[in-house]
């Protein structure tokens, strides 16, 4: 399996299981009242924050783990990150549309704030899975 390869499953578990802590905590914070007055601003940092850091020791630890492989990226290797990296972006554009539109309506800030979370999140989950698919299936 290429490093990259590696890594996209690793960034695709860790935004995953970082978006779910995050909706855990904010439903138990929620605790009977309405999820607008749930606290979220703390538990939306601190999730981002340790899914930055647990990619970045994650990259470290493939890293290592593959230093007798070669860490090389070959032209493949930097088509397949160019395409899936567009396509998982869609998701930022979406979600930027989709924030400007609940600020046009004066929606609270937490709902803001969360469709911004959730398509960041599901644009690292997409450009994963298209780096995976492309490595498993090819891009032809």
């Amino acid at each position: 399996m290429a490093f990259e390869e590696k890594r996209a499953w690793a960034l695709a578990v860790i935004a995953v299981a970082g978006y779910a802590v995050y909706v855990a905590l904010v439903m138990t914070g929620a605790a009977g009242r309405s999820l607008v007055e749930a606290p979220y601003i703390g538990p939306m940092l601190w999730t981002i924050s340790l899914g930055i850091v647990a990619g970045i020791v994650s990259g470290i630890w493939f890293g290592i783990a593959s230093r007798n492989d070669g860490l090389q990226a070959d032209e493949r290797d930097r088509e397949i990150g160019r395409i899936a990296d567009g396509i998982g972006q869609s998701f930022v554009v979406i979600g930027g549309v989709s924030a400007m539109a609940l600020a046009m309506l004066e929606a609270p800030y937490f709902w803001i704030a969360n469709v911004l979370y959730l398509c960041f999140v599901l644009s690292a989950v997409l450009g994963s899975l298209a780096k995976i698919m492309f490595y498993r299936r090819g891009m032809a």
